[in-house]
């Protein structure tokens, strides 16, 4: 873990040396949006007590909600600053004539399903509902990835840095609102 802890430190203290205010939204703005997708996921457990929609099986130097172990965590939290780099300066530029910042959200969001299928299939993420599975991949695209990209990609292009920490900070105060209510009060997660 401090290893990967590390990582994630060097990652966003290179980006701040750099004054790179778009890749830090970016990223922060991707990883609060797997933290909104961990906390439902918990609250669906807790709900239908059968199975969250996917599961953080096996060995992991700490798991923080049923789908999210630490090691996760952190390659999320490094995931948004990844994409971003890839994104074209031009936000105007189109790819085959699509808006750029779709085809990147699409094909990272096409990358990140086919990882979780590799990781299913191996049984290091586990799904037992047939509507979220690899027979039916398009609600964990939907829902699992492109909004994580999306938003990410809000955040990067935002126009002031005013407007990146209004997007960043809503995220990440219902991240936190949502962990006191359904965590710390009610006992859920």
């Amino acid at each position: 873990v401090i290893p990967l802890f590390a990582l994630v430190v060097y990652v966003y203290a290179t980006e701040i040396e750099r004054r790179n205010w778009n890749l830090i939204f970016a990223g922060l703005a991707y990883w609060g949006m797997d933290w909104f997708n961990e906390i439902w996921n918990a609250i669906f457990f807790h709900f239908t007590q059968y199975a969250p929609v996917w599961g953080a099986p096996g060995k992991t130097a700490y798991l923080l909600l049923i789908g999210l172990n630490i090691e996760i965590c952190f390659m999320f939290a490094i995931a948004g600053v990844t994409f971003g780099k890839m994104l074209p300066p031009d936000k105007k530029m189109k790819i085959l004539g699509i808006p750029n910042r779709w085809v990147i959200a699409v094909g990272g969001s096409i990358f990140c399903v086919f990882v979780e299928v590799l990781l299913n299939a191996v049984g290091a993420l586990t799904w037992e509902y047939a509507w979220w599975s690899a027979g039916a991949p398009w609600l964990i695209f939907l829902f699992g990835y492109l909004p994580f990209f999306l938003v990410s990609f809000w955040a990067h292009d935002a126009a002031t840095l005013k407007k990146k920490l209004a997007i960043v900070g809503t995220i990440f105060a219902v991240d936190i609102a949502s962990i006191l209510v359904f965590g710390v009060g009610l006992g859920w997660l």
